[in-house]
């Protein structure tokens, strides 16, 4: 208990204020981290970088923010920042900020490291923190969501957020091609069966698979 306590106070503290950013600084933004990511495009499957997404689905991701021009971004499941320095890029060109939650202090770290090197971190608020008590706390609106963490929750962070996805706005999660768990398909059925929003698949080319549930306008 004083563990959790002492995460959530950790996730709680202040947020930095987003400085503006020039057209010229998103350009260098978009280069140094194109450039972190093809460098370490290889190094994401193994050791403490084994829980992030595959390259590909990071580009899906980042790509799904700069056609919505989404810019209130909430990640479940930071790991060690490969799909974080992904939606912060995004966000860089869309105006936006990317809220990142974490509960391994060790991948939490190495992501902050990570995010700094893509040169991104002004565009990320990484928390230390269990998404299980944050998420519910967290007040929204969203415009995109992307969930990958522990699968036996994912019901239950889709119930948390469900109300606070803005018009428009997206709800993505990750391994849902291949359900581990009832909760993943007990979530996926709960999000089909809302008639306020329109789900859609895309296997991303790595076979893991991505759900992008959105509501209509």
């Amino acid at each position: 208990m004083k563990l959790k306590n002492t995460l959530l106070s950790m996730a709680m503290t202040a947020t930095l204020a987003l400085p503006a950013t020039t057209p010229a600084q998103t350009v260098d933004t978009g280069v140094q981290a194109k450039t972190f990511l093809d460098k370490n495009r290889n190094n994401w499957t193994s050791g403490i970088n084994y829980w992030n997404v595959p390259y590909e689905d990071g580009q899906i991701l980042h790509d799904l923010i700069v056609k919505g021009g989404f810019k209130n971004i909430l990640e479940i499941g930071t790991s060690t920042g490969h799909s974080t320095v992904w939606l912060a890029w995004a966000a860089a060109k869309t105006g936006g900020r990317v809220t990142t939650i974490e509960i391994d202090q060790r991948r939490h770290q190495q992501a902050l490291r990570n995010i700094r090197e893509a040169g991104v971190e002004k565009f990320v608020d990484a928390r230390l923190a269990n998404a299980h008590d944050l998420v519910k706390q967290l007040p929204g609106p969203w415009d995109f969501v992307f969930q990958d963490a522990d699968k036996d929750w994912y019901l239950n962070y889709w119930l948390d957020l469900e109300a606070k996805i803005a018009p428009g706005g997206c709800y993505t999660a990750h391994n849902v091609l291949r359900p581990d768990g009832r909760a993943v398909t007990q979530f996926l059925d709960r999000a089909k069966a809302n008639p306020r929003f329109s789900t859609r698949f895309d296997d991303g080319g790595s076979g893991e698979g991505i759900s992008i549930t959105c509501r209509i306008p």
